[in-house]
């Protein structure tokens, strides 16, 4: 390792390439180990972050395949584009062991800098480099930081459309980093969702994932993406996981796609996806088994990022007295002190909280009958429209109880939820008490993306966008006064932009999901203002 002020943690990690990349290496002349699934960075640090590549070392060193032999992978973090002055360096072996995935955690960089970065191999043609990637470091702990700005993400089905949110993100030069909230990929089998004659790309491998090598595979095909790969080398991104990079509706011991015996035991199946996913995710686990840690970006912010589906109790029929249950739990007890003592010691002016399932409680309200089914399916709810999504908190209202009188009776204030899952953009008051409100206390607010291609309500109709949705919306609103605002058919991303005075999200859409060059426009804008506890509409988005 070469470097005086850099040392780095070498953490091998094993992942497979996609059949696109098999194509690819297949096709080619030369039998020279390749880079064919990009760079990524993720998880900044003050002093750090941390790097990932996977190594094609020869043509059947395919993803999942346990094939293709050891490679010694070097590494280098440079202050400039030609790799002149670099900064720290290393090497690490890729395996078929690890799927030939590799992580450094580098160490020893200057806080809040931008970073080059890059990986090499040496073979018969001599060196070959990965394409080069941007990343920057956290700002120092105690900085009195102006300002942060963050892409926020979730909820990419391949099969649904292109991953041009991905693109239009890439493309901008004022963000620190990209929050990716969970559901990165889908485990469905081709043509299950959405339906075949509606597949945009068909999946790889065909079939429901289940094994370790079929959870390699699917990684592998989504880092072939040409935006994926744009916007991992372009940024830093900090991942959490929800259901579908496991299964959906996924708890401590099961999810509802899951079938014992015919897929094999869940224990076995879980353990194969989180393996992957921290093979190809530049994530860095906090705990064994476990995405939920957390990140601090000067005295402005400090970001708490859950994980919702490890813990969790097996999720009750909506309608059933049991989401009242104390015994059950979303976030686990661990977790959930966890996030209590953290909010309680934060000493930044904002407490980010990275959550996969919406925290704000929804009653649907009388709907049209057209709807009910449609959005029913959508959300997770029984089709004779029982008001309640028992897969988020609205499930686990004994943990969401005992949250939100922390965050009151702790005086704990300018705690923002980002949220995902949901396949909708919300801006959201998180109330204490629903029922009362406005006359009772917003506890926090809530800001949920939409998804990148995953389908909402008028995919799942199949009607244009904004027609037959405005009657779901009017009902939502109705019967909920904390929802300011529900966008129930669009795609695209959201833009946190954050300072001492106010957190604002900027809603982006696509022009289509299904086009490969879809366009981005800025939708709306809500904003929470420091010590209000509640969001406002922005007539512009922040320049």
């Amino acid at each position: 390792m070469t470097g005086a002020a850099a040392t780095a943690a070498l953490l091998p990690f094993a992942a497979a390439p996609s059949a696109g990349a098999a194509t690819a290496a297949r096709a080619g002349t030369s039998t020279a180990p390749a880079f064919l699934h990009g760079v990524a960075s993720g998880d900044p640090l003050p002093d750090g972050i941390l790097l990932w590549t996977r190594i094609t070392p020869s043509p059947d060193a395919v993803p999942g395949s346990g094939l293709g032999p050891d490679v010694q992978v070097s590494w280098q973090v440079a202050e400039d584009t030609g790799f002149a002055r670099v900064v720290a360096s290393g090497t690490v072996t890729a395996s078929a062991a690890g799927d030939h995935t590799v992580k450094a955690d580098v160490r020893g960089l200057r806080p809040g800098t931008g970073y080059f970065f890059r990986f090499t191999v040496t073979g018969g043609e001599g060196e070959i480099h990965s394409p080069a990637g941007r990343t920057r470091t956290a700002p120092a702990a105690d900085a009195r930081t102006s300002g942060l700005r963050f892409g926020v993400v979730s909820c990419a089905n391949w099969e649904s459309g292109h991953f041009s949110a991905y693109r239009h993100l890439a493309a901008r030069r004022d963000l620190d980093a990209v929050l990716h909230l969970g559901d990165y990929l889908y485990e469905y089998a081709s043509g299950t969702y959405p339906a075949a004659k509606y597949v945009v790309r068909p999946h790889e491998p065909r079939h429901e994932i289940v094994t370790l090598a079929d959870y390699r595979t699917r990684h592998g095909r989504y880092k072939t993406d040409p935006d994926l790969q744009a916007l991992h080398a372009a940024l830093p991104v900090i991942a959490i996981w929800d259901d579908h990079e496991l299964a959906d509706n996924a708890w401590s011991d099961g999810a509802g796609n899951h079938t014992p015996g015919a897929e094999g035991e869940w224990k076995d199946r879980v353990t194969a996806a989180k393996k992957a996913y921290f093979e190809w995710m530049p994530v860095r686990p906090s705990v064994e088994g476990t995405t939920y840690r957390r990140l601090r970006f000067g005295r402005l912010a400090d970001l708490h990022l859950l994980d919702l589906r490890s813990f969790r109790s097996q999720q009750v029929k909506s309608g059933s007295g049991a989401v009242d249950d104390p015994s059950r739990t979303l976030t686990g007890r661990a977790q959930l002190d966890w996030l209590k003592d953290g909010l309680a010691a934060s000493d930044t002016t904002w407490r980010l909280v990275g959550n996969p399932v919406m925290m704000s409680p929804v009653a649907f309200g009388a709907m049209p009958a057209h709807l009910l089914k449609p959005l029913a399916k959508l959300l997770g709810l029984p089709g004779e429209g029982i008001a309640a999504n028992t897969d988020q908190w609205d499930g686990y209202t004994h943990d969401r109880r005992e949250l939100l009188a922390h965050l009151t009776g702790r005086g704990i204030r300018d705690t923002v939820f980002l949220t995902g899952d949901i396949h909708m953009a919300w801006a959201n008051d998180v109330p204490e008490n629903a029922a009362t409100y406005p006359l009772s206390r917003s506890a926090a607010t809530e800001f949920v993306v939409t998804s990148v291609t995953a389908d909402n309500l008028d995919d799942t109709l199949h009607v244009l966008p904004h027609t037959v949705s405005l009657p779901a919306v009017a009902a939502i609103k109705a019967a909920n006064r904390h929802v300011k605002w529900v966008d129930m058919d669009s795609h695209g991303y959201g833009v946190l932009d954050i300072t001492a005075e106010r957190a604002q999200m900027d809603y982006y859409v696509l022009s289509d999901k299904r086009d490969p060059k879809a366009t981005s426009s800025w939708a709306r804008s809500y904003r929470t203002v420091s010590g209000s506890q509640r969001v406002e509409r922005v007539k512009a988005p922040v320049r």
